[in-house]
């Protein structure tokens, strides 16, 4: 009937669009894709899938209910696929953005086992950054 190719994308629910499009553009270099104002809709592009992030006060956010905090979240986590995968490098780029990362380590993903870390977003949500599978080479 059909196969699934892959995430086209995520949305999250958000108070403060732009503090979240500084870090999805700037610390994970994401780029804007389109904004739709009336809906409060930003889609941001990452890699081959989008981010699409929910004003709490357009129509699309205030119809989710509670917006993200201590409580409550709208995911537990996602994943974002990155190469290359230079551990030493993204700590570093991290670290300059002051954004706190765990402990480099090997987790299974949809291309197999290979090195990640995490990160929170600045509305707490989890964002897993994953390399390429363990043996297949990464950029150090």
């Amino acid at each position: 009937m059909f196969a699934i190719r892959g995430i086209d994308h995520l949305v999250l629910r958000t108070a403060d669009v732009a503090r979240m499009v500084r870090f999805y553009v700037d610390v994970l270099g994401c780029t804007v894709e389109k904004e739709q104002p009336a809906f409060g809709l930003t889609q941001l592009r990452a890699g081959s899938g989008l981010i699409d992030l929910v004003s709490l006060d357009g129509p699309i956010g205030r119809a989710g209910g509670a917006g993200p905090g201590t409580e409550g979240r709208n995911l537990d986590h996602f994943c974002l696929r990155i190469d290359p995968f230079d551990a030493g490098a993204i700590l570093e780029h991290l670290d300059i953005h002051h954004i706190d990362a765990s402990p480099v380590e090997s987790r299974y993903g949809a291309e197999g086992q290979g090195p990640s870390i995490y990160v929170k977003d600045p509305d707490g949500n989890t964002v897993e950054l994953k390399g390429p599978p363990d043996g297949a080479g990464s950029g150090g």
